[in-house]
């Protein structure tokens, strides 16, 4: 547990020393370019809070291309300040390109800062959920229904004179003293010599 806290206090005691020692170079920097007073101290703290911005956007996991550039934009803002502070650069003659970049840094810093911190990530679609359908049972198709049948139209009755059924009366009376069986339609139709449709009238009155 001990080891640990000091693992961390020393992480932390370096995190310390490393913002300090280039906030101090940022602010002197920015006087050096004509930047006095409260400005010179607003410029640290414009490109350490576009570095958070960076990473915060980075640790998301959304939008890393633009998160990695204004990142190195940051950071080499940063070293550029560390760098120019060693002695590389003289601050009591800074050229004019310095001047020009370090007046336009706090408008480049807003639109990182702006893009960064109000530009929504894009999210993955969701996947659409299939549900299930149950299935149905087939069911045999109906047979088509059938036409009623109609039954044949009856034919009209067909008229029998009355003097063509005593006649026929007698036929029917001799048939059956000579044979001992009542006469049928065909021979009856034979013995009067009328069609069919006839001879099954003139038996429906015998």
């Amino acid at each position: 547990m001990r080891a640990h806290l000091a693992r961390v206090d020393a992480v932390l005691v370096q995190a310390f020393i490393a913002a300090a020692l280039s906030f101090a170079h940022l602010h002197d920097v920015a006087v050096a370019a004509g930047q006095d007073g409260w400005k010179a101290w607003a410029y640290p703290v414009s490109v350490d809070l576009l570095l958070v911005a960076a990473w915060r956007r980075l640790r998301s996991g959304h939008g890393k291309a633009a998160a990695w550039c204004w990142f190195v934009i940051a950071l080499a803002a940063s070293l550029g300040a560390n760098v120019a502070t060693a002695g590389l650069l003289d601050l009591g003659n800074v050229p004019a390109w310095l001047r020009i970049l370090v007046a336009g840094w706090p408008a480049i810093a807003f639109l990182g800062g702006t893009l960064l911190a109000h530009t929504a990530p894009k999210t993955d679609p969701e996947p659409e959920v299939i549900k299930d359908q149950e299935e149905e049972p087939e069911t045999a198709p109906e047979p088509p229904a059938q036409p009623a049948i109609e039954a044949p139209p009856q034919p009209p009755p067909v008229p029998v004179p009355s003097a063509l059924v005593d006649h026929a009366r007698k036929v029917a009376a001799e048939h059956h003293a000579r044979t001992g069986v009542p006469i049928d339609t065909p021979t009856l139709r034979t013995r009067l010599g009328v069609p069919a449709p006839m001879a099954e009238a003139i038996a429906a009155h015998l």
